[in-house]
This record gives C-alpha cells, structure tokens and sequence, in this order.
C-alpha cells in the first residue's frame, strides 16, 4: 500500500499551491486538454483541411485495427460471461461488504451513462437505415416485414451484448482490484500496471496512455453534447417555430452545461444519481405509452423474432469481414466510439459499484442492460418501421440525408397526442446526453487526480470546457461535430491496447480474490 501511495504520488507533478491544481497531474491535464484545444482551433480555421485529415486517419484505422477490435470485443464478453458463471462471479469487488446505493438507482446510473443521447436518436434511425438500405450481412430486398426484422437484428448487434461489455466489465475488475484493494490511482494507466509495474504508474509513458484515454473520451462527449444543440434546436422549430439558428443552438448548450455540471460537482449519490433517476422514469413511461397506443403487435413480434436472428447470427455478425468498406462507417466505427470510452466508463463503473459482486456487475453490464436497451430499440425504431411498413414513406423520406431528428420526430408524431410526446423525446435526449456529460466530467476529473472523489473546480473546469468545444464547433456547421465524432475512431487505436490485457489480468485477479474470500 505504502509503494503504491508513493508511487502515485511520484507521478504528480509539484505545483504552487493553486486550489484548482491542487493534486491534479498537470502534464495529463496540459496535453489532453492541449489537443482539444488544438483541434478546435484548427478546425475554426480550415475545416475541410481537418476533415481531410480526420477522414483519411479514420480510414487507416479502420483497415488495420478493424479485425482486431471485433475480435477484442467478442473476448472480452465471452470471457466476462465466463466469469461471471464460474466461482469467481460470487467475489465482492471494492473494499465493501455491500453496495453503497440500491440496485435501481445503479442500474439507473448504468443504463443512462453507457447509453447516452445515442439511444435515442439512433434507437429511431438506425432500423431505419438498415432497412432502407439493408447490411452486406443480411441483404435481400426492401421495404419488406422481414427486412424489417433483419434491420433491427443489426442494430441490436451495435448496441448489444458486445457494445456494452467493453465498457467496463473486465476493466471494471481490474480497477475496482487495483484501486480499492492495493491503493493505486484511479487512472487509465492503472490497467497496464499487473503488465508494466511501476514504468507505467510514474513518468512519460503513463502520462501518454492518460491523455490519450482523456482524449478519446472528451471528444466522445463533445460530439454527443453538439449534435444534441444541433438535434433540439431542429425539434424546437418544428414544434414551436423558434428559429433554428446558431443563438437557439448555442442557448440548448448553456442549459445542458448547467444541467450535468451542476449534477456533476454534487456528485456520484446526489445529482448523478437523481438525473439517471428521473431519465429512466421518463424513458419507461414514453416505452409504456408507445407499447399501449403505438403498433403493440409488431413491437412485440419484432422483438423477439430480431432477437433471434441476433442470437441465432452472433457470432457470424460479430466477426463479419465479407464487406470492409460497409463494416468501416457501421460496425467498427461503433466499436471505435465505444472503445474510446472504455477505460474512463470502467472507472466510473468501478466508483459507483462498490460492494457489489463480479456477478452482478458483469452480468447487468454485458447481459442485463443490453437485452433492455434491444427492447428500447426496438419500441422506438420498430415504430418507425411498422408505420413505415404501413404507410411506405412516412418515415423514411423524412429521414432522407440521415437526417436522425427527423427519424424521431416523424415517428412520435404518428402517435397519439404526438406533439406531447415529441417533446417529451426531446427532454428526454437532453438529460440522456446531461447523464453522460456529468459522467465524463465526473470521470475525466477522477483521472487528473487519481481520486474517486475529486474537487468540484475541477468538475466544473472540464463540464464547461466540454460545452464551450461544442459550441465552437457547431458554430462552423455540423461538419465540426462529425470531424471530432470521426477523430474518436483514430483516438480509440491506442485506446484498444490499454484495454487489451484486461482480457488475461481481469480472469487472474477474479480468481485471487475468489481464493482470499474462500469461494
């Protein structure tokens, strides 16, 4: 414990006392938050240049790490599964005898910060994409029930068992062991330690793997927190003809700012908590109202038959190479996306899951959460595509230029009482992108201090240092927005190998820790 202490402290850098940089490691913090600021202002300058750029990098890194990533990503659940079956699923992880909130409220906090804004607008387009233009994978024609049911089966593979698995079940292991049992910093570097030891835990390298892991996930949430200015502002003039203009977007981004950073500095019990809370009622009275007044029978009928399809083609999905170019803008530019989020999720997972056992984190991570969020998928884009089946037209030609507000927008107002329900999507977008914002603030904190508790200026630093990106962005248009969702393909490659021995050491701890509590 001692070695362990003094080696995080080694790693810090000696400041003037400055309460804000106060225990905060500056080389990490000026690098990462160096690069954003870069990237900002060179895309203000000259964003085709930058898209140029990003574009061609996200290219090279699709071709070269697209395998891998699937396969990285088919490991780590199907070795998670594993654990969580085995003896090893009874260990209790973190240093408590038992868990410090209620299982819904940790299930709530889960289900809103992994899912984020994406399942919302997403939820309504994707289906719709798929069956419009179905996957290489399924083919066949369109505008049939049974592209209808292959459309959600591939959207359930984006968004499912895999997808969620990488954020945060083994890595979750793997910190809740290093951090709450042998004192070491909460801090990316800390999943290479049982690999490296201490030549990563003090010095250059561990610096390096810190602001790259920052870096993918701040550009991660900057993309979501602007589309949502872009997304709600085109939703407020369709409801209310208020103006769609940069005023009303920028506006959209002040109130989300205030919203997660506010829910951010009270912290992981009180905001965090109350906001995942008040999203997931909302989400299951909109899931309610759409299973009662939408196409019952067809949501219900879809379901389980995509889900089928999903199981019966899982693996076959999961390592689908026939088609690179299809694969490169769907499948691996999720798993880019989700991968530059892993290690920083993992360590929020590790700080609100404390007493909590390898069986119950895995298996509501990898199995519980996912089948919820093909059910969510399902009631929102599976509307879409039974209106769509019904009337050819109504859905789709909205949503024309994947254009995901209008997806959404054109389903909700087929329902009943359809402009309440708009925009009590849009609300619900709003706290779903709020949820992650405090999360990643949250998270981003913890790594510049190494803490699971860090100092609210610092919260409060990176929430408006998020919004204030997104709004330079957005100001040049939405390709500013697209050009750093893109970038975090790129930022996952290094990512993707912080991640990687967690797939060995995340087994071998388990089975430490199940023989230190006699299991």
């Amino acid at each position: 414990m001692n070695t362990s202490k003094a080696i995080a402290e080694e790693s810090e850098v000696k400041m003037p006392k400055i309460k804000f940089l106060e225990g905060v490691d500056i080389p990490v913090f000026l690098i990462s938050g160096g690069a954003l600021v870069l990237f900002c202002i060179l895309a203000l300058y000259d964003i085709k240049m930058v898209s140029n750029w990003v574009n061609s990098t996200f290219a090279a890194s699709t071709k070269i790490f697209g395998a891998y990533w699937q396969v990285l990503l088919l490991l780590t659940f199907v070795i998670g599964i594993f654990m969580a079956v085995s003896r090893t699923g009874g260990v209790v992880l973190g240093g408590l005898k038992s868990p410090e909130m209620s299982t819904f409220k940790w299930i709530s906090i889960i289900m809103c910060t992994l899912l984020a804004g994406g399942g919302v607008f997403w939820a309504a387009a994707e289906p719709m994409a798929h069956f419009t233009s179905p996957s290489p994978y399924f083919g066949g024609e369109t505008g049939t029930t049974e592209a209808a049911y292959n459309a959600l089966a591939q959207s359930f593979m984006h968004w499912g068992f895999l997808a969620w698995a990488i954020l945060g079940s083994l890595t979750g292991v793997v910190l809740m062991y290093l951090h709450y049992e042998k004192g070491l910093p909460l801090k990316p570097r800390t999943l290479l330690y049982p690999v490296f030891g201490d030549k990563v835990m003090k010095g250059a390298f561990g610096t390096l793997v810190d602001s790259c892991c920052v870096l993918a996930v701040v550009a991660g949430t900057v993309g979501p927190i602007g589309f949502l200015g872009l997304q709600v502002s085109f939703g407020l003039e369709k409801l209310f003809g208020i103006p769609d203009t940069y005023v009303t977007q920028v506006s959209i981004l002040v109130g989300l700012i205030c919203i997660y950073t506010i829910s951010a500095v009270s912290g992981v019990t009180k905001g965090i908590q109350l906001l995942s809370s008040i999203n997931i009622i909302l989400a299951i009275f909109l899931m309610a109202f759409i299973l009662i007044f939408g196409p019952t029978a067809f949501i219900f009928d879809s379901y389980l038959h995509s889900f089928g399809l999903y199981l019966n083609n899982f693996i076959p999905m999961a390592t689908y190479r026939a088609n690179t170019a299809w694969l490169d803008w769907w499948t691996v530019f999720f798993w880019g996306w989700f991968l530059g989020y892993g290690p920083l999720m993992a360590m929020f997972v590790a700080r609100i899951s404390r007493g909590r056992t390898i069986r119950q984190m895995i298996l509501t991570i990898s199995v519980v959460a996912p089948v919820i969020t093909c059910f969510w998928f399902t009631i929102v884009g599976g509307s879409g595509l039974a209106f769509e089946l019904a009337t050819p037209g109504v859905i789709s030609e909205p949503f024309t230029g994947f254009n995901l507000p209008a997806a959404l927008l054109a389903i909700t107002e087929q329902l009943p009482f359809g402009w309440i329900i708009s925009f009590l999507f849009l609300i619900l977008t709003t706290i779903f992108v709020a949820t992650t914002g405090d999360s990643m603030t949250f998270s981003v904190s913890m790594v510049m201090t190494g803490t699971d508790s860090p100092q609210s200026s610092l919260r409060v630093f990176w929430g408006v240092m998020m919004g204030v990106m997104a709004a330079l962005l957005i100001s040049i248009g939405s390709g500013g927005i697209s050009a750093l969702q893109s970038f975090i393909v790129v930022t996952a490659v290094p990512v993707s190998l912080v991640l990687l021995p967690s797939l060995w050491n995340a087994p071998q701890i388990a089975r430490k820790m199940a023989d230190e509590q006699g299991l």
